[in-house]
């Protein structure tokens, strides 16, 4: 990958961590313990409950989604209005895991007025107090067995026939401020293969921000919309769908030219620092 070419950076990063696991190491500084996610998790409610997150998603949390990654992020988008294409229906929205906060907004304020929602891990839903707000902010947890596996499976469908987006960010794992792209498996891509809707991706990346060191930029780029290929048999079209989105955003990832934290693979044998 072009991130690896240390000529590319503009600046030393602020600091350098080491790994071995691209797959399933985890770099947040958030220790949550995961709350059970299973048959019981109430994944459906009522219509007061949906309203209120309704009002919570898109009108009374919109400007501060709007002032945080205006100020903090000097965010730009490039590319939103291919999303008008799928307008009128639901879809799905991969992205690249590198913010704890700003990775459950960027692709909201990106579709709005369009509703969004997100595929997280249970750690996601079990921050004391404020369970049923992240819920309503448009979280939908993975369950911890198969027991809670057909709602889970239903809530997702629900959201894409009413019309809403559903973002999935198929690394799993948080690397704060990662400007390459990691492997990924075609597991996620199951969901819009089943349901035969669109598939777009977001890759955000990162820029030194002119006249002002150690602060940064994000350039959130979206692509798409890529659609299931009904000639393959069904687990071709996962596979060519997650390779149509891992080498668009691998291809954006390119852009970046500021390492605000470096990731090196650890020597073998020796101890990954962090």
């Amino acid at each position: 990958m072009k991130n690896s070419t240390e000529s590319r950076w503009n600046t030393q990063p602020n600091k350098v961590i080491y790994y071995t696991d691209e797959l399933n190491e985890e770099f947040s500084e958030a220790q949550i313990v995961p709350r059970v996610i299973d048959k019981d998790f109430r994944y459906f409610h009522g219509r007061f409950w949906n309203f209120c997150s309704l009002t919570v998603q898109n009108v009374l949390s919109m400007p501060i989604k709007l002032c945080y990654q205006k100020l903090k992020f000097h965010l730009k988008y490039i590319g939103k209005e291919k999303l008008k294409e799928c307008r009128n229906r639901g879809y799905f929205i991969y992205g690249n895991h590198t913010q704890p906060f700003a990775d459950t907004f960027i692709p909201s304020v990106a579709n709005y007025p369009h509703r969004n929602f997100f595929i997280v891990n249970p750690e996601n839903v079990s921050m004391p107090g404020m369970q049923v707000l992240v819920e309503m902010l448009g979280a939908i947890p993975i369950p911890c067995d198969m027991g809670g596996m057909k709602n889970f499976v239903r809530s997702v469908e629900d959201k894409i026939r009413r019309n809403y987006s559903v973002t999935i960010y198929p690394e799993a794992h948080i690397w704060p401020y990662y400007t390459g792209i990691r492997p990924f498996k075609a597991v996620s891509f199951q969901y819009p293969v089943k349901l035969d809707c669109p598939v777009y991706c977001l890759t955000n990346t990162y820029h030194r921000r002119r006249n002002r060191p150690g602060k940064v930029n994000i350039v959130t780029y979206i692509d798409g919309p890529f659609f299931p290929d009904g000639s393959l048999k069904p687990k071709e079209r996962q596979q060519r769908l997650r390779d149509q989105v891992y080498q668009c955003m691998v291809e954006r990832s390119r852009e970046s030219n500021y390492e605000v934290i470096a990731y090196r693979r650890a020597e073998p044998g020796g101890e990954a620092a962090r």
